[in-house]
């Protein structure tokens, strides 16, 4: 008998889960990760890569502009040979004199939207992304003498590759 009942009393208790901890922890943790979640960002970069097959722009003239960033400095090229060397100033890159031979390629050829960066290997990260950001753009002094400054769009196409 005693047995019976003990089987009895087993069935009848039903244990609950207390979840009001869980719920406490989850009340204070989904904030905390929703206001966290905010500052942390993802840039992309969006970049054209080039292709070896080029049968449907035959038709177009055989001019790019390449930017070739060399240990010693920076050159920029046509696609046949290059146009001008940019030496090292204080083992820097000269970031002004390259702006300002693309704005004169820019007015020369206005309808030209893409560029080359060929990076020699052993070239820091971050060289990459200032020349890149040199050809996309750059800031220019408005001439009427005021401390305006105006945007210029140079060639927001790049694509990037090793150096020859």
């Amino acid at each position: 008998m005693t047995r019976r009942h003990h089987n009895k009393r087993r069935m009848q208790e039903t244990h609950e889960l207390d979840v009001s901890t869980f719920l406490n922890l989850m009340v204070v943790l989904v904030p905390f990760l929703l206001i966290s979640a905010v500052f942390s960002r993802v840039t992309i970069m969006e970049l054209s890569v080039p292709t070896s097959a080029g049968g449907a722009e035959s038709n177009k003239p055989n001019f790019s502009i390449e930017v070739i960033v060399r240990k010693a400095g920076l050159e920029i090229a046509n696609g046949s040979f290059v146009e001008a060397a940019i030496p090292k100033k204080d083992d820097q890159y000269d970031m002004k004199m390259l702006s300002e031979m693309l704005v004169r390629l820019k007015a020369r050829y206005p309808e030209k939207e893409d560029a080359t960066v060929l990076m020699e290997p052993e070239i820091a990260y971050d060289y990459l992304i200032q020349i890149m950001d040199a050809v996309r753009g750059t800031e220019v002094q408005q001439e009427d003498g005021s401390d305006n400054v105006q945007k210029i769009l140079l060639f927001p196409d790049i694509s990037i590759g090793d150096a020859p």
